[in-house]
């Protein structure tokens, strides 16, 4: 996502300054070289993506060179979805040189067998840059969608229901593991009610937003899935994206019941006319009901929720 984004600021320069196509060309370089490393398996190596099972996880290399997977489907895995951008077709012709090393990379790394990040170079309707291929996406995309998994009514979760049922991993002898906890942390180690395993978190939600979109820009109605998945309901990325921000909405506007779903089972909150309209910008949201935990005055990142109703509004 990094490379991403300097390779588009470095175009963006280069409209005006050639010397800056050659960063473009660096940083699209490098992100390929990123890509193929997370995307690749062989004997020699293990990449983080596992084709059986549809998703990119951790590894580690063992002092005996060994890789260990470690099979834990969080936003870990999700975050490959924000490496993604799509080249305008009228950019390119104001970034030649930039579009002839591009073209020849390309070519190189097909006659040598190497893993591609452009599966196809179409300048008709842009190119598209993705850590995530076509078919990754879509298995990906299955489990983001899926309410067993990470789709909750107030976004997307920080780790899997699946993991309700506790992992575990042994290494050298010691059981290491991690369950589901939709609230708060049982746990000291995150620093007290801080949780990245099961929560909702505004901003990782926002950046999963944006790229959905992006894709949407690049495939339109070329791809659609279920949502939720195995509803039969099939949708376009824009949709999705539609439907993510509407669910956050939903954490902070009055329902049917004239609650709030950040407030929880706090009455003062929910009835006293002095505190209902009062609302608290909680660290994250109960990966089960939606509702407020952590800091109450997190507005460096949950105050984000203003854009997103901004743009449910549009």
């Amino acid at each position: 996502m990094y490379c991403l984004n300097m390779m588009e600021i470095a175009l963006e320069l280069a409209q005006t300054n050639i010397a800056y196509e050659d960063l473009a060309t660096k940083f699209f370089e490098h992100f390929t070289y990123i890509a193929s490393s997370l995307n690749r398996i062989g004997e020699d190596f293990q990449g983080s993506w596992d084709e059986e099972e549809g998703f990119f996880y951790d590894v580690l290399k063992m002092p005996d060179s060994k890789f260990n997977p470690v099979k834990i489907r969080s936003l870990v895995g999700l975050v490959t979805l924000f490496a993604v951008h799509v080249i305008d077709k009228d950019l390119l012709k104001k970034v030649p040189e930039f579009h002839r090393r591009l073209k020849w990379f390309v070519r190189y790394r097909q006659k040598n067998k190497q893993y591609q990040v452009i599966e196809e170079v179409d300048e008709k309707s842009g190119i598209l840059l993705s850590l995530v291929p076509y078919k990754k996406l879509k298995k990906i995309l299955g489990a983001l969608l899926d309410e067993n998994e990470f789709l909750s009514p107030g976004g997307i979760r920080s780790l899997s229901k699946i993991h309700q049922k506790p992992y575990e991993i042994v290494i050298d002898g010691k059981v290491f593991g991690l369950n589901y906890q939709s609230g708060e942390s049982n746990s000291d180690l995150f620093g007290g009610n801080s949780n990245w395993r099961g929560p909702v978190w505004m901003p990782m939600n926002y950046l999963i937003i944006l790229a959905l979109e992006k894709y949407h820009s690049y495939f339109r109605d070329e791809l659609h899935v279920e949502l939720p998945a195995h509803s039969g309901n099939m949708v376009n990325l824009k949709t999705v994206a539609d439907e993510l921000r509407k669910r956050l909405t939903n954490l902070f506007v009055i329902n049917s019941e004239g609650k709030r779903l950040l407030n929880g089972k706090e009455e003062l909150f929910n009835e006293d006319e002095h505190f209902k309209d009062l609302v608290l910008f909680y660290e994250c949201f109960d990966g089960d009901n939606g509702r407020g935990i952590g800091a109450s005055h997190q507005t460096g990142w949950t105050g984000i929720i203003g854009e997103i109703i901004g743009k449910s509004q549009d």
